[in-house]
């Protein structure tokens, strides 16, 4: 599934603001497809709906439909993905039924939703956070099963799937963030965003995003070795990356600003880091 490389494109004459274009490998002659990225309330009553369900929650959802074609009808994209797995699937979007994320241990009482992901909107992790791993990693060839060839491979981002990357504050900030916002250029009044807790880790960062092979060590005896203990609420967890939920709408773009307003046991703070 990670070698499948989705793109959003986004169109401003579009009746539904762009689409969501699904790629596959060269290799597994799968065609391309677009589905709507913002499909209308009308478009959405003739796709067909039923619930899934994820992590314990029962989530309303649609059977995604390709954007139309010019040249005649076109497959679903389910049928596609179907053939790629070799396994009945569906690609479905979310309804507007709420889906609450979980009260965490420094926010009891967290009123917040996602959609399909693990357990919150946000993700924010650092740079400079990867950059101590990968040197951690280096440190431990030869050991506890770490491949010779991790010194030189690197230890990619795209692993942890964050969605916020910042640089410029420093290994493991986040841990110590309760409140940030991303501001752009002239905007200075974004909506905040709550870092609810830090992220514990499974094996899946294990699977190479480029190859889909899974490493039999890195990078989670790493993770055991320097990043257990470090969430008093999850002491027997690797924790990498922050989770964070949006306390109000707006567009992130590469290069904004991360702001900080809120540290963990303050009342404040303006400092600013650049994201990337």
């Amino acid at each position: 599934m990670v070698l499948i490389t989705p793109q959003i494109e986004t169109d401003d004459n579009s009746p539904y603001g762009g689409v969501l274009r699904v790629s596959f490998p060269e290799d597994s002659s799968c065609d391309s497809f677009d589905v709507p990225l913002h499909p209308s309330e009308e478009m959405l009553r003739t796709w067909q709906s039923f619930d899934v369900a994820l992590w314990g929650s029962s989530i309303d959802s649609y059977v995604c439909e390709a954007v139309p074609l010019s040249s005649g009808p076109s497959k679903l994209p389910s049928a596609i993905l179907s053939s790629y797995f070799e396994k009945p699937v569906h690609l479905v979007f979310k309804g507007r039924r709420p889906r609450d994320c979980a009260p965490t241990a420094a926010f009891p009482e967290l009123k917040a939703t996602a959609v399909y992901q693990d357990g919150y909107p946000f993700l924010v992790l650092s740079e400079e956070s990867m950059n101590v791993l990968e040197d951690e990693l280096r440190n431990q060839v030869g050991k506890q099963g770490v491949d010779e060839r991790w010194r030189t491979d690197r230890l990619m981002i795209e692993r942890f799937r964050p969605n916020i990357v910042f640089k410029g504050a420093g290994p493991f900030a986040e841990d110590m963030w309760e409140e940030i916002a991303i501001e752009s250029g002239p905007v200075l009044d974004a909506p905040g965003i709550l870092i609810v807790s830090k992220c514990t880790r499974c094996l899946l960062p294990n699977v190479s995003p480029d190859t889909g092979v899974r490493d039999k060590a890195v990078p989670y005896k790493v993770l055991m070795k320097v990043r257990t203990g470090v969430d008093p609420a999850n002491k027997m967890k690797p924790c990498v990356g922050c989770n964070g939920v949006p306390l109000g709408e707006g567009v992130i773009r590469l290069g904004d600003k991360v702001v900080i307003r809120r540290m963990v046991g303050s009342a404040g703070s303006d400092a600013d880091t650049n994201s990337s």
